[in-house]
């Protein structure tokens, strides 16, 4: 659902996009990307629907036992990328009450600002590049022993 400040701010401004020559995380860049995690958001209960809504119209009904295993294969990729996806909305979840804390688009581990780049690419990070990659060496490691 579009909030009365982010239609404002879509009619106002047209195709707004963040600057790295504005101050960070304004109330501007902040409605943008409300937008775009909301957008997101949308898109991936839409999809879930109409993954339900085709479970729900019926059984498998190829009669041949290679497209049924075939047809049983595509439906199990649907429901592991709809269960991604569930995770995923609790990311975006996440990333909306940042958005209202102020903690959105600053570092969890260093606080610095995260790129705006990178926040246009992955609107749901929480580190810099550095840190994410940081994070995923000591990951690594910790597996490895």
């Amino acid at each position: 659902m579009a909030t009365a400040h982010s239609d404002v701010l879509l009619g106002e401004f047209g195709e707004y996009r963040p600057s790295a020559n504005e101050e960070f995380m304004n109330p501007e860049q902040l409605a943008y990307f409300r937008q775009k995690l909301l957008g997101w958001k949308d898109g991936i209960l839409r999809e879930a629907a109409e993954t339900m809504a085709e479970l729900k119209a019926g059984p498998i009904q190829e009669a041949d036992l290679t497209d049924r295993a075939s047809s049983e294969t595509d439906w199990g990729i649907h429901l592991r990328t709809r269960d991604r996806q569930r995770k995923l909305i609790a990311k975006i979840d996440s990333a909306m009450r940042r958005i209202e804390t102020g903690e959105y688009g600053f570092c969890e581990v260093s606080g610095e600002p995260i790129s705006l780049a990178r926040l246009e690419a992955r609107p749901i990070a929480t580190m810099t590049v550095e840190a994410q990659e940081r994070h995923e060496r000591n990951e690594r490691v910790s597996r490895d022993d």
